[in-house]
């Protein structure tokens, strides 16, 4: 079937677009077909796989249809990119910084790449410095940027020369709220009226700042529309995300049935004593101390660089503190390494799986590391690959695994030995909306058998999972206490206002 040419010079046109990327694999796009008006802050929404990369790279031209057609301003993306080159901001998922350059040195290729004015350049960059705070780093190496500069730094190089169109690929990935929110309005007061800007999330809490949104899963469209008509506010809009992606039935975790845990009569499985790491004058954790009860919920929480991945490394012993104690079960990290780590069932951020084994080698894998042999580690790893539905994926790579059975994978190999204590660091970054749920269902599942969970997390809607939450900010503890107690100490409704409060208030105590 023939596609019919559409010329518009004011809109952004998608027909009919579909990818794949290899003879008989599941299409990354599916018939995908929208327009949009030139102007405004459009969301693209989707977890990890739903296809938003995919679709920005077509709007770019650094792909080419498998079917169908993309037209920019009355441009094909893919034919005439190098006319298109002149009125586009692309910021990728690696958002194209240089990191061996410094912040000043990378906005100056950028500006060159741009073909900048050199007339002009002088006063754009002043601009865009004051508006990000950038001015004290100019000097300062992108790579030792913290996440929250380093993706400012990508979207000020994005909007040098002020594009037309603005494609920006996950710009608020791996940063906190307070983050978030200032990248959001740098976008909007940086961008005049007539610049289109595109903006691909996981955050589904982002949706409210759009204009409107086009929320991806498997390839296609399941909603297009204004955000308004998607979320009146920010509590509501993963209900109807789940609603469209076709309901989540709240049932018990099977991990709940058979999961026995050794008899320990220990109050804290896991106790922090005035942790310090300290880097010659720096302090990267200051005086840290808490407590968490067995079978307790507890998450750390904070702003980008605020310590707490720090005392979540040394906690789990991959970072040895300058001072203080880091206990598990009663054993000093320090003293204990092998002891203490083996009470530990551990989740890191992207899940640490080996990628190229298999589905099956990572489960024999980890079963080994965690002291699994013979006749127990078979059965073990049957367990895991029923409770969690992974039998006809055994034999595949775990780099073509969905990212919601990535998780599952994950969760699996963590708790393949039983382990009393779980350490999980930002466990449901990318995937959607029904795989967050189940996750949490196992957790608290597992909470009821008296499993300790230590967790990190950007999504303030799962702190309210928490029994109770550490809020940490310059390395210190700045509030500690259930969710419930965070949002009366802060005078608000949402842990997302909670959050945003206590660190406001403790920064203007600090200044």
């Amino acid at each position: 079937m023939a596609v019919k040419m559409i010329i518009a010079e004011d809109k952004i046109v998608v027909k009919n677009l579909s990818k794949v990327f290899a003879i008989g694999e599941i299409k990354a796009l599916d018939n995908v077909s929208f327009e949009i008006k030139r102007g405004g802050l459009i969301g693209v929404l989707g977890a990890d796989g739903s296809g938003k990369t995919t679709l920005l790279r077509h709007l770019v031209g650094l792909l080419e249809p498998s079917f169908g057609e993309v037209l920019i301003f009355g441009l094909n993306s893919f034919k005439m990119r190098h006319k298109l080159n002149e009125n586009l901001g692309y910021m990728p998922q690696k958002f194209g910084l240089y990191e061996d350059l410094s912040v000043i040195e990378n906005l100056e290729l950028y500006a060159k790449l741009k073909e900048l004015p050199k007339d002009k350049k002088e006063e754009i960059f002043e601009k865009l410095f004051k508006f990000t705070n950038l001015a004290p780093f100019k000097n300062r190496l992108a790579g030792k940027l913290s996440g929250g500069m380093k993706q400012k730094l990508g979207l000020t190089c994005a909007l040098l020369g002020l594009p037309k169109l603005l494609v920006l690929d996950e710009p608020s990935v791996g940063v906190d709220p307070i983050s978030r929110r200032e990248l959001i309005a740098m976008v909007q007061e940086l961008t005049d009226g007539g610049t289109t800007t595109i903006w691909a999330t996981a955050y589904l809490d982002e949706a409210v700042h759009f204009d409107s949104c086009i929320v991806l899963d498997k390839g296609k469209i399941i909603f297009q529309g204004k955000s308004s008509e998607l979320c009146a506010d920010i509590a509501c809009f993963e209900e109807k995300i789940i609603e469209l992606m076709g309901g989540y039935e709240n049932k018990k975790s099977p991990l709940v049935d058979g999961f026995k845990l050794a008899e320990f009569n220990v109050e804290y499985p896991v106790v922090a004593q005035n942790l310090v790491k300290k880097y010659g004058d720096f302090y990267a954790v200051r005086e840290n101390s808490f407590k968490i009860k067995k079978g307790e919920i507890f998450g750390l929480l904070g702003p980008n660089g605020a310590g707490k991945s720090t005392s979540f490394k040394m906690l789990c012993g991959l970072l040895r503190p300058s001072s203080g104690k880091a206990l598990i079960m009663g054993v000093d990290m320090v003293q204990n390494p092998t002891l203490a780590s083996s009470y530990i069932g551990y989740m890191a951020q992207k899940f640490s799986l080996y990628l190229n084994l298999s589905v099956y080698q990572n489960l024999d894998f980890f079963a080994g590391v965690y002291g699994l042999v013979g006749e127990n580690k078979k059965k073990e790893i049957s367990k895991i690959v029923e409770i969690f539905e992974l039998g006809e994926f055994l034999k595949l790579d775990t780099k073509e695994l969905p990212s919601g059975f990535k998780q599952r994978l994950a969760l699996g190999c963590a708790l393949i030995h039983k382990p009393p204590i779980l350490f999980l660091d930002e466990p449901t970054s990318g995937v959607d909306p029904i795989a967050r749920r189940e996750f949490w269902g196992h957790i608290k599942g597992l909470s009821s058998l008296g499993v300790t969970t230590m967790v990190t997390t950007h999504f303030m809607d799962e702190a309210e999972y928490c029994d109770r939450i550490s809020l940490f900010f310059k390395g210190e503890t700045i509030a500690i206490g259930t969710p419930e107690g965070l949002k009366k100490q802060a005078g608000v409704l949402t842990m997302q206002e909670a959050f945003t409060v206590l660190i406001e208030k403790s920064e203007m105590n600090l200044s």
